[in-house]
C-alpha cells in the first residue's frame, strides 16, 4: 500500500522558514515526478512546486517562486519543500503528491498525501 507521510509542518511567525517533509513507503518514486500543492481555508487546492525525477528540474508557482525551494532525496524516498519568509497568506494545508510521469505535467497526479498544516502568524 502506498503511503505518502508529510511531516514538518507548524505555527511560525512571519518571516520564519518552515521545511516540509514527505516520505513515501510501499513503492518507491525514484523515476517520477513529485510535488507539493496547498489549499488555505475555503479555497480550492492549488499547485506549489514539482520535481523532475532525477531533481535535474523544477517548477514553482508565481506566488513562490523565489521563496520556496523544492528538493528530493531517492536514496530516501523523501521529497521537501524549505518555505522561508513565510507570511500570513502562505497558511494552508500542504499536500505531498506523486505523479504518473518522471517530469512534470499538470493534472498528471497519481498520488496524494494527507497533508500537514502550515499556519503563519501576523
Amino acid at each position: 500500500q502506498v503511503q505518502l507521510v508529510e511531516s514538518g509542518g507548524g505555527l511560525v511567525q512571519a518571516g520564519g522558514s518552515l521545511r516540509l517533509s514527505c516520505a513515501a513507503s510501499g513503492r518507491t518514486f525514484t523515476t517520477r515526478a513529485m510535488g507539493w500543492f496547498r489549499q488555505a481555508p475555503g479555497k480550492e487546492r492549488v499547485f506549489v512546486a514539482a520535481i523532475s525525477w532525477n531533481g535535474g528540474s523544477t517548477y514553482y508557482a508565481d506566488s513562490v517562486k523565489g521563496q520556496f525551494t523544492i528538493s528530493r532525496d531517492n536514496a530516501k524516498n523523501t521529497v521537501y519543500l524549505q518555505m522561508n519568509s513565510l507570511k500570513p497568506e502562505d497558511t494552508a494545508v500542504y499536500y505531498c503528491a506523486v505523479f504518473r510521469r518522471s517530469n512534470y505535467y499538470p493534472n498528471d497526479l497519481d498520488y496524494w498525501g494527507q497533508g500537514t498544516q502550515v499556519t503563519v502568524s501576523s
